[in-house]
């Protein structure tokens, strides 16, 4: 059997101290996430092309086709999280999030499942 092999762009990203807020206030870290997600993350990722592989409480792997969308895709992150840091409930969940980018080959296999990102 041969196997199909691409090229792709991952990245990989997590919020920075999560596990201290949501055991501060899980409610309100939960909450600020899901705007975060809603507000930020999901569109940026949509704009860029990514396909969201797996998603954590607080993370994601996401493929994109070209290591320049994944560049392109967390540094928009990046900036729209520094802006968020400025508003009052920055401190219910970290405005900062680590964020890798790798370039490798993958083998998609069959029942692999993606995420697909509200567009």
């Amino acid at each position: 059997m041969s196997e199909t092999r691409k090229l792709a762009a991952i990245l990989v990203a997590d919020v920075v101290g999560y596990s201290w807020f949501a055991g501060a206030d899980e409610d309100r870290t939960l909450a600020r996430l899901r705007g975060l997600r809603g507000d930020l993350i999901d569109p940026a990722i949509a704009a860029h092309r990514g396909r969201i592989v797996k998603r954590t409480t607080d993370g994601s792997i996401t493929e994109f086709r070209s290591p320049v969308d994944a560049v392109c895709c967390a540094i928009e992150i990046q900036t729209g999280l520094a802006f968020a840091t400025t508003r009052a409930d920055a401190r219910y969940c970290s405005a900062r999030c680590r964020q890798r980018a790798h370039r490798s080959s993958i083998t998609p296999r069959p029942g692999d499942r993606a995420q697909p990102v509200p567009r």
